[in-house]
Parts: structure tokens; sequence; C-alpha cells
């Protein structure tokens, strides 16, 4: 029978520190969601302010010292021509960090309020009006309808989606109306009728061929190939999808011009009348670092923008060293500590992310993506001396603004492949050649997966077919027979 004992053991096991918690949490927070979060600790946190952004007792002095640090210092950075004066042998390009000193930067000027007073994302939102549900009512307001029909028409609207299209089915919506309206299934469809007229064209389709048959219905009926084209619409979708076009004029009975003015006609509808109405908004991407080339190299700078710009209250901070007994305000002095140096943690990390990637990938900035080196998290965990998880986290969703464009971190990060000299190759390189032949090929004999695969091996890229083929796909390039075939219908 086994007897209750206590025994005593020694062992170690990592735990991870609340500060540590926070320091990684803030480090996997795109520059928008870390903003949102500084402030929502602004408005919980009282031993925590946002900083004004020119303090109004500042002296002389320290305005003209702020004005120094703000101006370019182009002195300041060192030359990056990446190669060496003695020797063969190609040296580590060196890569200057502006404004590294970010930790003393917290209690200085900021480009921007953290106060929430200035919102200046209104210079930048996407402006949608009114939605589509607002337009239809609007529209029914203003038709002639009895109030049971103008109850059904409600219904049948909030039943429509964002592009257009009827979702429920019409018994549904009937049983939906009871018990204050008993409606007949005749009643719903004629009210439908009724919001299929309106604006945009095509609204309140059951189904792809409803919605084109009601655009073609706007037209007027002297339209040549009218008539065809709503057969077409209604009954014959799949024979246009599968090209089918001799079958096709065999069942509608027409001859080949009609059908190519019935089938311009289908085409020129529009599949998702509701998106005119309800475009999806745009997305900005705001980044992290700048990288620039100046007559003295390149520098990655942080984005300063993104920084948040917060500070302990030392009003506050001053009152607890004086009465002890306050333990809330203690845990939010010290919470509030932590938060600016979780900061600090994340801007560093960032900033020798960025400068490591602009170091190995010096090729491609100045040349373009049939220069990208192989790059992989494993090696530019090793040169800033972290692990692998946490350059992972500070490369999602973070980005990059270069002369060649925006780029995400995770961009310069990619598989390779071994060239027939030995020499590694990058995959992006590798596709970027892909896209380049391509471009230059003959449109009316367009190379194949094979003969493309072959040219890259004649080159010292030994790819396979399904290689290629796959790097091809995820270009969104058509194979050489749709390319042959889009070559032959634009001459």
């Amino acid at each position: 029978m086994l007897k209750p004992s206590l025994q005593l053991r020694i062992g170690q096991q990592l735990t991870m520190t609340p500060q540590l918690q926070q320091a990684i949490r803030l480090l996997q927070l795109p520059s928008l969601d870390l903003q949102a979060h500084v402030r929502e600790t602004l408005e919980t946190n009282v031993m925590l302010e946002a900083e004004d952004e020119l303090a109004l007792d500042a002296s002389p002095d320290v305005l003209r010292e702020r004005e120094e640090a703000a101006a370019p210092a182009e002195e300041k950075y060192t030359e990056l021509d990446g190669h060496s004066t003695t020797g063969d042998q190609r040296e580590e390009p060196e890569v200057e960090i502006a404004d590294e000193a970010w930790g003393e930067q917290t209690s200085g000027v900021s480009d921007s309020s953290w106060s929430g007073d200035d919102d200046r994302s209104g210079d930048f939102s996407d402006q949608h009006g009114q939605t589509l549900q607002e337009q239809l009512i609007e529209q029914l307001e203003l038709a002639k309808l009895s109030p049971v029909d103008r109850a059904i028409a409600r219904v049948i609207t909030d039943a429509i989606t964002d592009d257009g299209y009827l979702k429920d089915d019409l018994e549904d919506i009937r049983l939906s109306l009871l018990p204050e309206i008993d409606a007949t299934p005749a009643d719903v469809e004629r009210v439908l009728a009724a919001v299929q007229s309106l604006e945009p064209a095509g609204v309140g389709a059951r189904n792809l061929g409803e919605c084109i048959a009601l655009q073609l219905r706007q037209l007027h009926h002297t339209t040549p190939a009218r008539d065809i084209a709503i057969r077409v619409a209604l009954d014959h979708l799949d024979l246009v999808a599968s090209q089918q076009h001799v079958l096709l004029r065999r069942q509608l009975r027409c001859n080949e011009s009609d059908l190519e003015m019935a089938l311009a006609l289908v085409r020129s509808c529009h599949p998702r009348p509701g998106a005119a109405v309800n475009p999806s908004q745009a997305e900005y991407v705001i980044p992290d670092v700048f990288v620039r080339r100046t007559d003295h190299g390149w520098i990655v700078e942080i984005n300063q923008a993104t920084v948040p710009r917060v500070r302990v209250n030392q009003s506050y901070a001053n009152l607890i060293s004086r009465a002890p007994d306050h333990a809330m305000l203690r845990t939010q002095l010290q919470e509030a500590r932590w938060l600016m140096r979780s900061l600090e943690i994340r801007n560093e990390t960032l900033i020798k992310v960025a400068r490591c990637i602009v170091q190995r990938q010096t090729s491609f900035f100045e040349l373009g993506e049939e220069a990208m080196e192989p790059l992989i998290l494993k090696d530019v965990a090793e040169a800033v001396e972290m692990h692998e998880s946490t350059i992972s986290r500070v490369t999602t969703a973070k980005y990059m603004h270069t002369p060649r464009g925006v780029f995400e971190f995770r961009y310069f990060f990619s598989s390779h492949v071994e060239a027939a000299d030995g020499t590694e190759m990058s995959s992006t390189a590798i596709r970027a050649k892909i896209k380049k032949l391509i471009s230059q090929e003959n449109q009316e004999n367009p190379w194949s997966d094979s003969k493309l695969a072959e040219i890259l091996s004649k080159e010292g890229i030994p790819v396979a077919r399904r290689t290629v083929a796959k790097y091809r796909e995820g270009m969104q390039i058509a194979p050489s027979n749709e390319r042959k075939r889009a070559a032959a219908r634009a001459s």
C-alpha cells in the first residue's frame, strides 16, 4: 500500500518574467497595433503620460540642442561601398544607423502628438459614403410602394450581400415576416422584382445568370443581340465558361456574328454590382524603418512617426516617494517603467535586424531582384546574436521603405538553390529571372516550362520543370498555351 510522503528535489526550469512577456508581446505587434496598445495604456495608467510636441518652459539652449539633433547629420554616416580596397575578398558592408540612441529620445521632441488630440487619420481615410443597403432604402422611400410592400422590401434589402446578391430564400423571407405581415409567395416575388429594378443594375439577383440578365434587360429592346445575350445569361453560362461556341450557336440557333455581339454584351456586365457601391477600403502600409542611399553609402533610420512618445509622470512619481502607502500607484509606476523599457527593446531589436538585412541584401538594393541573396532567419539570428523566434517576431508585419519600394521584412528571406558553380542563389532571384525571360519571349511562340528550365540550366541555375511551374504560378503568370492564345486574340 502506497503511503503519502514528502520529497525534496532540486531542479532548474525556465520561467518568463512579466517584463519579458511584455517585451515579447510588443516586439511582434505591428506599428498600428502598438500605437493602439500604448493609447489604451495611457488611459488606464495614470503614471504614464504622452509627451507634448514642444515643452513651453524649454530654455533656448534646449531648443537649440533639439534643432541640432533633428537636423540632418550627413557627416555621421559611414561610407558603404561594399568592397574591400585590399585583396579580392569582399567585406561585409557596414550600414549606419541613424538616431541609434532611441532610449534618450523618448524624452525629446515628438513628430506627432500621442495625446489623441491631433488626429491626422482623416487625411488618408477612404470616404465610402452610403452603403449598398442605405442606397437601396433611400430609393425605396421614393418608390410608390404600400406600407406593407415597403416593409417586405426592407427585409429583402437586409438579406442582400455586399456583392449585391440575395442570400436568403424567398420562402425564408416570407416566414420571417410572420406574424406581423402574412404575405403570399407571390407578394414577396412581386416586391423582389421592385427591388431588382433599383440601382445598381443587377442588385437583388439570386445567381450570376439572373444578375447579368437584369443588367441586360435595362438595355433598349432594339439593342442588337440583346435577347440572345439574355438567353445566354439565363441558360448557357456553362457553355460560355467552357468556350463551346459551336454548341452554343447550335442551341441558340443564331449566326456567328450575333453570338459574338451577345457574348460581348454578357462580358460588359458587372458580376458583382454591389462592389461598385461598397468598394474595399484601402489599406495603408506604414514603414517601420527607412533605408536610403547617400553620398556616404546606405543608412537605416527608424520611422519616428511610429515611435510612441511616452514618459513617466514625474509629479505623481514624486508624490509616491513621499507617501509610501500607495500600493496601486506603485504598481502602475512599475508597469509604466516596464513599458518604456519594452519599447526601447523593441526599437533596438528592430533596427538591428533591419541593419543586418540591408548588409546582407546590398546587392538587391543596388541591382534589383535578380541580385537577391539567399537569406534565412538563422543567418540573421546568428549575426545579431538572438534566437530565431525573436527574429521571426520582429520580421512579421514590419515594413521597410527603400528606394525600390516598400517591402515587408519577410520579403528578404527566401530559400536557396545551389548553382552549378557551387554558389547558392535565392529563389526570389530565380523568380525574377523567369519573369524576365517570359517578358522577352516571342509571344506567338512562348516558351514552355521545360524550355525555361533548360535556359536557366544553361545559365548555371539547375531547376526542374515543376519548380519553374510552381514559381510561374506563384507569380500568377499563365502557362505557355494560354499566353499564346492571349497573344492571338490581341493580334
